[in-house]
């Protein structure tokens, strides 16, 4: 079994329990670490093969303490390490294996106070077409529909960004309430003037002459995205009037 660093996702509830769990509870076990992970996000990573549930005879995933483990292990590479999920899954699959292997290094690291000199290599997770529309469980005429409306675009290569499974998601939640594609255009004019905001405060960095202050530059804007988001989320709420978890 994987072994991880004490205090994750790994360790305590998860590991304590030797029932299975539902895709609801470990998504609360592991929100403790990763406050971002969504249904989503774990459905793609066992589309993706990072991940074997059980499921019960009507098709609901259970879920071991040593999948909650394993879940835990990818989501930290991805976060700390900014590993592809190709990456991560031969690296652990070579430790399930039992062969001692170095942690790949294929793109910025989060320790240290300064980012290291660029290496070149993907580092952002991509799907393609048919894997977005099983992982979001949506049709070719919703993605269609969605494109239209500029809510979800393709990459230049016909690939989607990860994230884009999580839209695509949410899409289709706020349909079940009767809000359209159409009506989320307002939505995603937003963010596209709050990107745009990002964007002018780190350009001087970008622009810079010293590769490390345009390297951190991705870590500034990380900053930023993740400050813009719960600020949005807080004026929604207030403008409603409402509490949330």
């Amino acid at each position: 079994m994987l072994q991880t660093p004490s205090g994750g996702a790994g360790s305590g509830t998860a590991a304590r329990d030797s029932g299975l769990m539902s895709i609801g509870t470990v998504l609360n076990v592991l929100r403790d670490e990763f406050p971002e992970v969504t249904i989503s996000k774990i459905r793609f990573l066992e589309s993706e093969g990072l991940i074997e549930p059980q499921r019960t005879p009507s098709g609901y995933r259970k879920f071991s303490a040593g999948d909650v483990e394993r879940l835990g292990h990818v989501l930290r590479m991805q976060r700390d390490h900014y590993l592809p999920l190709k990456v991560i899954r031969e690296h652990l699959d070579a430790m399930e294996r039992g062969e001692a292997v170095p942690l790949p290094v294929v793109g910025r690291q989060r320790s240290g106070e300064d980012p290291p000199a660029r290496v070149e290599g993907p580092t952002v997770a991509r799907v393609g077409r048919a894997e977005l529309l099983a992982a979001a469980d949506i049709d070719e005429g919703d993605l269609k529909e969605w494109e239209s409306y500029g809510l979800i675009a393709p990459l230049e290569d016909g690939s989607y960004e990860a994230e884009a499974v999580t839209v695509a998601s949410l899409i289709a939640e706020l349909g079940r309430f009767g809000i359209e594609p159409r009506h989320l255009r307002v939505m995603k004019a937003a963010a596209d003037r709050e990107a745009g905001l990002v964007d002018q405060v780190v350009a001087p960095l970008k622009r810079h002459r010293n590769p490390q202050t345009r390297a951190h530059a991705e870590a500034r804007t990380k900053e930023l995205a993740a400050l813009t988001v719960k600020l949005h989320a807080a004026l929604v709420k207030t403008a409603l009037g409402v509490r949330l978890p």
